[in-house]
């Protein structure tokens, strides 16, 4: 029987997608509709008129009049903070609903989903931890360092209209970083999803709107291309850009924000290196080397260990369990609890990804397993299979460039010195671990590689963890404190105690 997910969007109840613009659902004025496909079978799921420039105008006006005239960012702070807590109540709720959209958007194997960094879980949860941030968004006061007598104190405020843009790969933790802090802070918000991960926005954005959030605090702008996006990150009357995807994005995102001075949050992904020493359990190793870049969304994933830097000493018994396990990954219709692992997003990336596994095998790494595509019922999908490359040298472009597909690079090392300077050795810093039992080795390692998040023999993300990119893997940070800062402005008042200040 052939392969196809319609069933699934008939018993969801997906129809066609619609902007949401000053509290109300409204089409895009785009000329032609824009037909989301499934990655694993091409077939048409849905579709929707995308936002014009106008359409995006209209939202960020709104955002800045909901703004602008203070009712939002007056909020008393119980009121927001039991807001959050609502949406926080109803994606987890409507947490199965969510999760099948989402693998409906993407192809996310429904396995997978329900894994908690991607899931609707940590989502609720992102809400849950920055509700309870606004209460405790306090300033502080001075103690008068010269001059006359007067009081210091400090104010943190809201920036102001926030300009969201975030990818497909996990619509609904991405889609929870970039509006609950911003929510938390009081600011306002545009979001722009992914045009291949629309439809669990939009039910996400029906759910802020039941929760009760206020016409024009949230906007969302449908669209494909680089019109619409383009189109919000240059409106004058937004005051932060905040965005996950590609470096090229992202520049393009840092020239916008120079015209208007906005303030700018990027995550641009990685080269992420797993270093892996003798003293561990080589089989637990292998299924966390190669199920990292296999299972799941097949390697389309920023934070994706791409690089496994191996010690000498186990290097070939390594690649031969590695190959065992891209062996044992499944691939298949994406709502079978069977599937572990999914197609990649659309025929320009499974173009792509197969260009880089060409290109592995020209300059030179060993082709152990994978490099081809399944056939069959998955022929119309697409689908590549878990590929590892061996003998590897960290010049090769598999080894610096971000693939974004299930390739694992495994290059060797001799020594603690050695794997440093390889895992150093890239323009990016997202993400990095150490797979060792020796506590000293693991901190001195942890200490020296160059990454926004580290794991010592494990990797995760949590809503209470800082999370982004050193070098060009990003500015800023998502989640903890840090999470929330980027969203505030720090007003300094000075009130005058005596006759002068001087």
């Amino acid at each position: 029987m052939a392969l196809t997910v319609l069933p699934h969007r008939d018993e969801l109840g997906i129809g066609d997608g619609r902007l949401f613009i000053d509290g109300e659902w409204v089409e895009g004025s785009g000329p032609e509709p824009w037909e989301h496909t499934h990655p694993a079978t091409n077939e048409s799921v849905a579709s929707f008129l995308p936002a014009r420039p106008a359409d995006v105008d209209r939202a960020v006006k709104a955002a800045r009049r909901r703004f602008d005239d203070g009712s939002w960012a007056s909020w008393k702070a119980r009121d927001r903070k039991k807001l959050l807590q609502r949406i926080a109540e109803l994606i987890a709720d409507n947490g199965e609903e969510l999760d099948r959209i989402q693998t409906l958007d993407n192809g996310m194997p429904l396995s997978f989903a329900s894994i908690y960094q991607v899931s609707h879980q940590i989502a609720a949860d992102i809400f849950d931890y920055h509700a309870g941030w606004v209460d405790r968004l306090a300033g502080e006061t001075l103690p008068t360092y010269t001059g006359g007598d007067a009081m210091y104190l400090t104010l943190r405020e809201p920036v102001g209209v926030v300009g969201a843009v975030i990818p497909w790969n996990a619509p609904l933790m991405l889609f929870a970083q970039k509006v609950a802090p911003a929510l938390a802070a009081g600011c306002t918000v545009v979001l722009k999803p992914s045009e291949y991960a629309s439809f669990v926005v939009i039910r996400l954005t029906e759910l802020l709107e039941e929760a009760g959030v206020p016409a024009g605090v949230f906007n969302l702008v449908l669209g494909t291309g680089p019109e619409t996006g383009e189109a919000l990150i240059t409106h004058p009357g937004v005051d932060k850009l905040t965005f996950t995807g590609s470096r090229a994005v992202g520049k393009r995102i840092l020239q916008a924000a120079a015209e208007g001075i906005k303030r700018v949050s990027l995550e641009l992904g990685g080269k992420s290196p797993n270093i892996v020493f003798p003293d561990v359990d080589l089989d637990s190793t292998a299924a966390s080397l190669m199920g990292m870049v296999s299972m799941g969304l097949s390697g389309q994933g920023c934070v994706c260990h791409t690089r496994a830097l191996v010690h000498a000493s186990i290097y070939d018994e390594m690649i031969d369990k590695c190959a065992a396990m891209a062996a044992m990954c499944v691939l298949g219709d994406p709502f079978d609890p069977a599937t572990t692992s999914g197609p990649l997003i659309n025929a320009r990336q499974l173009e792509r990804v197969t260009g880089y596994i060409a290109k592995g095998s020209e300059e030179g790494a060993r082709l152990v397993v994978g490099g081809d595509r399944p056939g069959g019922d998955l022929a119309a999908g697409n689908f590549v299979n878990p590929t590892l490359f061996a003998d590897v040298d960290n010049d090769m472009t598999i080894a610096r460039e971000e693939i974004f597909g299930p390739v694992l690079a495994v290059i060797p090392f001799s020594d603690e010195d050695e794997a440093i300077r390889i895992a150093n050795d890239t323009d990016y810093g997202l993400g990095a671990s150490v797979q060792t039992s020796d506590v000293k080795r693991a901190l001195r390692v942890a200490k020296a590689v160059r990454s926004g998040t580290f794991g010592i023999n494990g990797y995760t993300v949590m809503p209470n963890a800082p999370f982004g990119g050193y070098k060009t893997s990003g500015l800023g940070r998502e989640g903890g404190r840090e999470g929330i800062d980027p969203f505030l402005e720090t007003k300094t008042v000075v009130v005058a105690l005596g006759d002068s200040l001087f």
